[in-house]
């Protein structure tokens, strides 16, 4: 068998770029071309309005491409998978860089776009996936109720997220995390409470330095884990500003309807929480419980297979407002089946309508 000469090439390393802030995204974007020697930009920025995605290629030389690119299908792993793809292999195979920055559109999810292009054979590595966020907007972004359509983020015109929903899934998944602020304050704190000690905080928007990003090694099954509800880990962190972390654990299950009649007092409130939980009426569901700014994302994230461990409930949730975490941890005792009823077993429970084949889907399908 003759070996593939692409597979004997040392893989050119590819950073992956991501923010809310298209100026700040921009600016650390710039500082790349200028601190990394041999490196070439991919960017590429979207408009939810017209269906449409427009593609720049610099170096440090001026722009090489700038095109609009239509769109088959209006979805980020679909677009890397058409359109990223293909480039990002031709500047690879080009032969005048060492290196890629590929700069994502403005509240794109990294963990949907290193699995678009980890599903491809490809000449690049990822090295790194970084993000940019301003902590001195961190707790208005992340804790509010703001759309990303009210601010005219949206990948396309039917991306219904929460900003904080979009702020968080790239915080909790890149490895490096750039604070364009470079001042304490609250919103530094609530952004230490969430970062896992793998993560990288890089203070300031200028002191990447050279090759920070692609000289790192990205571990996706360590990146996947930080994202993944069945294994969330309580960080927490300093409470100077009165930022607190609470971790809620039990082996019991949810009680269906004490569940429903909380989930606001759990779920309400400026709070980032995320976890998993079960219920007697769907024994075999890993639900999850996904949560920023008032909203929560409630759904089946997996069901159990045959070397899953006992199901447990476990949230960990962060807020900043004194009061809310002593509410949380009453609305989640109070959620919980009592230990008189769980020792009368699952039987009970089989076919009962537990009210939340809404967001749980049906039973019956799930089967």
């Amino acid at each position: 068998m003759t070996p593939d000469p692409h597979a004997l090439r040392p893989s050119m390393p590819l950073a992956v770029l991501c923010a809310l802030d298209p100026v700040l995204r921009d600016a650390v974007a710039a500082d790349l071309l200028l601190d990394e020697p041999g490196a070439v930009l991919l960017r590429y920025d979207t408009d939810a309005a017209h269906g449409t995605m427009h593609r720049l290629v610099m170096d440090v030389t001026g722009v090489i491409e700038h095109r609009e690119v239509e769109l088959e299908h209006a979805c980020i792993s679909c677009a890397m998978r058409e359109d990223a793809v293909p480039m990002l292999e031709a500047l690879a195979a080009d032969g005048r860089w060492a290196s890629i920055a590929l700069v994502l559109p403005v509240s794109a999810d990294p963990w949907v776009v290193t699995r678009a292009l980890s599903a491809q054979p490809m000449r690049t590595r990822i090295a790194s996936v970084a993000t940019v966020v301003d902590s001195g907007r961190m707790v208005e972004d992340l804790l509010g109720d703001d759309t990303l359509a009210e601010r005219g983020l949206q990948w396309a015109v039917d991306d219904e997220r929460a900003v904080g929903e979009a702020l968080a899934a790239q915080i909790e998944f890149c490895d490096v995390v750039i604070d364009a602020a470079e001042h304490d304050g609250p919103g530094l704190e609530l952004l230490e409470h969430l970062l896992a000690d793998e993560q990288v905080l890089v203070r300031g928007a200028h002191r990447l330095g050279e090759r920070c990003l692609t000289a790192l090694r990205h571990d996706p099954a360590q990146a996947n884990a930080r994202v993944d509800v069945r294994s969330v880990r309580m960080h927490g962190g300093r409470s100077d500003y009165g930022t607190w972390t609470i971790e809620l654990r039990s082996d019991l299950p949810f009680h269906p309807e004490r569940f429903l009649e909380n989930i606001e007092q759990l779920g309400a409130g400026r709070l980032r929480g995320r976890g998993r939980f079960w219920l007697p009426t769907r024994p075999q569901s890993i639900c999850r419980w996904d949560g920023a700014g008032g909203q929560v994302s409630v759904g089946v994230h997996a069901l159990i297979g045959a070397d899953e461990e006992q199901p447990t409930t476990h949230l960990v949730i962060t807020g900043v407002d004194a009061g809310d975490d002593e509410r949380v941890r009453r609305a989640f005792e109070a959620s919980l089946m009592t230990r008189a009823q769980w020792q009368r077993g699952l039987l009970p429970w089989l076919g009962v309508d537990d009210g939340l084949d809404m967001w749980l889907g049906s039973r019956a399908e799930a089967a």
